[in-house]
């Protein structure tokens, strides 16, 4: 991964003591392009933030050496206006009261989709004010909370796909994205040999934003970049 397409990535903390929750969490979550760095403990998630302020921390509830919800606390007093999606096996409604009134942004009972985990953390960043409701492009507008691209105020109706593709690639303009990189963070998986999937997303989105003052140039064997006509 370039220096380029480093630029747009969101540092996020996970704190579990499951190493295989832990190294699932952190294989998808690096695929959609985040930064991942882990903690075992509190201890060890004291230490993280000591290091590194994260973007949004995942939080679970019970550790080895006390509960997640006293390190929220911790967070609270200290005035550390940090998103925290809290995780936990309990999932009696009682439990995700006290976890919202403890001061957690949201909450998420185990077991769960990658995928809502995601979501998840996206809804967080944006609500944080860390990434933007809306993505503006010459004549495009990608409204990241709906899903929805405009062009010239008229609906695109583009796929999720398409608007995950040309969202990161307006997040990353005149930044070079190989299909490698375009498929990980898109589709949440290592790209094996479905390169037409790529091709076949962006082949439509050339047409639907050829009017935006934009356009999305290939480059041979290298990638694609997002830039101004």
């Amino acid at each position: 991964m370039n220096t380029d397409e480093l630029k747009n990535i969101y540092n996020i903390l996970l704190v579990e003591d499951n190493e295989d929750i832990q190294e699932m969490n952190r294989r998808f979550l690096k695929r959609r392009g985040y930064a991942v760095r882990l903690a075992f403990s509190l201890a060890q998630a004291r230490k993280e933030m000591e290091e590194n302020k994260p973007d949004v921390i995942v939080l679970d509830v019970m550790l080895p050496d006390g509960s997640g919800l006293d390190f929220l606390n911790e967070l609270k007093s200290q005035g550390l206006n940090i998103p925290v999606l809290l995780l936990t096996a309990l999932s009696e409604s009682r439990d995700e009261v006290r976890a919202l009134e403890e001061g957690a942004d949201d909450y998420l009972a185990k077991p769960y989709e990658n995928n809502v985990l995601a979501a998840r953390l996206e809804a967080l960043l944006r609500r944080a004010g860390r990434v933007p409701e809306t993505v503006t492009k010459g004549a495009l507008k990608l409204e990241t909370y709906s899903g929805q691209a405009l062009l010239n105020g008229e609906n695109l109706n583009l796929t999720r796909k398409e608007f995950d593709t040309i969202l990161l690639l307006a997040q990353n303009e005149d930044g070079l994205l190989s299909t490698e990189s375009i498929y990980e963070k898109v589709w949440g998986q290592p790209l094996i040999d479905d390169n037409n999937a790529v091709r076949t997303v962006l082949s439509r989105l050339r047409t639907k934003i050829e009017h935006s003052g934009y356009v999305i140039e290939p480059l041979r064997g290298k990638g694609y970049i997002f830039t101004k006509w």
